[in-house]
């Protein structure tokens, strides 16, 4: 394998990486080619984003980097180094004083009030989209929404309860 310079790399070398994962600074060792999303579910054991297609077309390993949304599957690990990592496990940090009456993200609490999720399996990366989307604001109506959560694949089709939950935070409407 060739780096940036031309040199190779050896399949032991580890590159040295910081980054802060739910408010946690953290610094380690990953071979180059490890994706964020094996850096979090096997190497520190956050198994809250989900592996789906392993190909950036389902949204189950979606979480934030700088408060964007990413694909976890597609993005190299060392390519984040320095960024601020929130997966679905950290997402009630991120809300701070905005935080719910249990603690909880307030989609999280949206989510569960319009029972927007059946088999759970697409909820950590709908939740890490809903957040990265409200960050992003540029969705203000139920159709804006729903292009925006377009990336995000729910087999059980709980679509109209996920975009009731993101319109009710958006509105704060949300308890």
């Amino acid at each position: 394998m060739l780096i940036e310079s031309g040199s190779p790399v050896a399949a032991d070398n580890r590159i040295g990486i910081r980054l802060t994962i739910n408010g946690q600074p953290r610094e380690l060792q990953v071979a180059p080619w490890t994706t964020l999303l094996d850096l979090l579910r096997e190497h520190l054991d956050l198994t809250g984003t989900k592996k789906g297609c392993d190909h950036g077309q389902c949204g189950a390993c979606t979480v934030l980097v700088d408060g964007t949304r990413v694909h976890s599957c597609l993005a190299l690990a060392v390519m984040k180094d320095g960024a601020e990592i929130t997966t679905v496990e950290g997402l009630a940090g991120i809300a701070n004083a905005g935080a719910g009456s249990n603690g909880l993200h307030p989609i999280q609490e949206a989510f569960i009030e319009h029972d927007a999720f059946q088999c759970g399996y697409c909820t950590p990366g709908q939740l890490c989209s809903s957040v990265g989307l409200m960050n992003e604001g540029h969705a203000h109506s139920r159709d804006e929404i729903r292009e925006a959560m377009s990336g995000n694949i729910c087999r059980c089709g709980a679509y109209t309860n996920i975009v009731d939950a993101i319109e009710d935070v958006m509105q704060g409407e949300a308890r």
